[in-house]
């Protein structure tokens, strides 16, 4: 996500910060670049040219700090501007009310829907809620089984009926039943629908003036770029959203979408879907995701993501484990799916600040799956003890993990060499917040 912004951004910077003052001449050679990087990105072009009207504006009408770089003022310029194009501070779901709080979903055809609404779903209830997801996509083949499916995955309720042609109608029996049930939050998914089917559209109003919807949320396929924000436009003037939700955005390098869609619409971004899995879905913030643009990581976020992963207890027991010494392979095993959790590493790396800017630095995810393999290929009895690992050994975990035996050797090497430095760390008293910080080096 972003990738492309990023860098041919940090290429302009890096141009900025080497003049000494700020002139006419190479702010005007450096706002042509940014606003080449944001057509680019396919930011619209209105949404761009005002952007660089306001920089380049500001920048030459700014007297420079003492303090700090003429380059590094108009950093902060275009910083300040891309949070008042994002909108300011974090735009939350309004669940506020009588329960139960109404969210539907609407979208075109194709935009992760359903998915999304599994996602919203487990975000919810990682927040103290009891949702409830109604299957009223009647249309699409196997909708229905889709959104069941991913609710027997979460143990999360779907209310859905068979043979119902009436979707309104659907809606408020699922209503009536949440109320029954004491849910908090009841969730609908809509049937995908082109914005000129007036028909269809047709639908979702008489949805919206029967449930009446404390949240009416347009979901977007990230990576159609422009295509995104006009059908967002077009769907807000039926239904007055409160809000978009851009998914696939793991898949988008551009992210000119996220960037458009409130200069456009007037209507705020809630969250992102960033992965294939449930819990790859975030909480919009503009001040985080304008901190990624500039390279600046989301630390703030990778805490979080670390917080909802880390077992705390998993961990006590491996703090005490690395006090006495007993770091296995199996212990190392289960941080590493304990990583696996937070989502793909290349997307954890941007979270980092400043991680964009190293020359060299590749996340492999190739190895992270083969030393999943490896591991996946021993026995019980060899992670704990791999002192136990003779020549025939590695060899059959190299044959089942589909790897060579220099891999198997690779990793065993590896982890020796943390098993020592524990040890001379243990033997010099190591504290116990070096111990976490040890710890979090290992996760």
């Amino acid at each position: 996500m972003l990738e492309q912004l990023q860098n041919n951004l940090e290429q302009v910077f890096k141009t900025l910060r080497g003049h000494g003052k700020i002139t006419e001449e190479n702010i005007s050679s450096a706002m042509r670049d940014v606003r080449r990087t944001l057509l680019e990105a396919d930011v619209n072009y209105s949404v761009a040219r005002d952007f660089i009207k306001r920089v380049r504006e500001k920048s030459l009408g700014t007297k420079v700090l003492n303090s700090i770089t003429p380059g590094q003022q108009v950093i902060k310029i275009i910083h300040d501007e891309l949070l008042s194009l994002l909108g300011e501070g974090e735009q939350s779901l309004d669940l506020g009310g009588l329960p139960p709080a109404v969210i539907l979903v609407a979208g075109l055809q194709g935009s992760g829907k359903t998915t999304f609404t599994g996602k919203l779903a487990n975000h919810l209830r990682k927040k103290g809620k009891h949702p409830l997801c109604v299957a009223a996509d009647i249309y699409r083949p196997a909708a229905v089984e889709q959104l069941r499916s991913l609710g027997r995955q979460m143990n999360i309720p779907v209310y859905y009926e068979d043979n119902v042609k009436d979707v309104p109608a659907l809606c408020s029996r699922a209503l009536a039943q949440a109320r029954q049930d004491e849910t908090d939050v009841l969730i609908l998914d809509t049937a995908g629908r082109l914005h000129i089917d007036e028909d269809m559209m047709a639908e979702v109003r008489n949805i919206q003036k029967t449930v009446h919807p404390r949240e009416v949320l347009f979901v977007a396929d990230g990576m159609t770029g422009q295509d995104a924000v006009n059908a967002a436009k077009a769907f807000d003037s039926a239904l007055d959203l409160s809000g978009v939700v851009l998914t696939k955005m793991d898949g988008d390098t551009r992210g000119g979408a996220a960037l458009s869609i409130r200069a456009v619409t007037g209507k705020p971004l809630k969250f992102i879907s960033t992965g294939e899995k449930m819990d790859d879905l975030e909480a919009f913030f503009p001040d985080r995701f304008a901190g990624r643009i500039l390279g600046k990581g989301d630390i703030i976020s990778l805490v979080e993501k670390a917080q909802e992963s880390v077992d705390l207890k998993a961990a006590e027991n491996l703090e005490e484990k690395l006090r006495k010494n007993q770091f296995s392979l199996e212990d190392f095993q289960s941080q590493l799916k304990m990583l696996k959790k937070m989502g793909p590493l290349s997307s954890l790396m941007n979270m980092i600040p400043g991680a964009s800017k190293l020359s060299g630095l590749n996340v492999d995810e190739s190895q992270f799956v083969r030393t999943e393999a490896i591991l996946n290929s021993m026995t019980r009895a060899e992670k704990q003890r791999p002192d136990i690992l003779n020549a025939g050994r590695r060899r059959r975990i190299a044959s089942g993990s589909g790897t060579e035996v220099s891999d198997v050797n690779r990793l065993l090497n590896q982890f020796e060499q943390m098993r020592k430095m524990l040890k001379k760390l243990n033997n010099g008293k190591m504290s116990r917040s070096a111990l976490r910080q040890m710890q979090r080096g290992v996760i």
